[in-house]
């Protein structure tokens, strides 16, 4: 799993995420892309095939490939891993909570509603708090990143969260309602 997998928890505990060492495990999903197609580069180490890699769409298939169907990372996740770039760096170098993360996203992200950011952010912090658990038991990684979720050199936070994040959410609903009154 990469750092923003290990982020969002979409990684099998004691499966994929058991190793000595994780060499992907602290760099980004775009980073690691980028990274690939200059190695594929004839003037850089020159590993075609590493283009064809780095265009397919991320998958664990987990599930059959077919001629009709292909199980896709970002599908499964519910979110980009561009935005779980951005969820990422805003929740450890920003030490944003989903009502700070809310407001910056509200900013940063002009095209969509209100509600559609608070419901992303929302989203996130609900997965993020129900696999916790699992960054507790991270492959050591070099780390890449500065939002690595790795608990056990970096990141101090508690493991367990209330999924609801209830006054974090309400408080949340608070702004959105309060946004949308103001454009009526």
């Amino acid at each position: 799993a990469n750092v923003d997998e290990g982020l969002r928890g979409y990684l099998t505990k004691y499966d994929c995420s058991s190793a000595d060492l994780n060499p992907i495990g602290g760099i980004a999903k775009a980073d690691l892309k980028r990274f690939l197609y200059w190695a594929g580069e004839p003037e850089n180490l020159n590993y075609g095939i590493l283009h064809q890699i780095a265009a397919a769409p991320p998958t664990a298939e987990l599930e059959p490939i077919t001629d009709e169907y292909i199980q896709r990372d970002e599908e499964d996740m519910g979110m980009t891993y561009e935005e779980l770039t951005v969820y990422g760096r805003l929740r450890k170098i920003g030490k944003c909570g989903p009502v700070s993360m809310l407001k910056t996203l509200l900013i940063e992200w002009p095209q969509l509603t209100a509600r559609q950011v608070s419901d992303k952010v929302k989203f996130f912090f609900k997965m993020y708090s129900i696999n916790r658990h699992k960054m507790t038991v991270l492959t050591p990684s070099v780390h890449m990143e500065s939002y690595s979720p790795e608990d056990n050199r970096h990141d101090l936070r508690q493991i367990f969260y209330n999924v609801k994040w209830p006054w974090q959410f309400r408080k949340m609903d608070e702004i959105v309602d309060q946004l949308e009154s103001k454009n009526k």
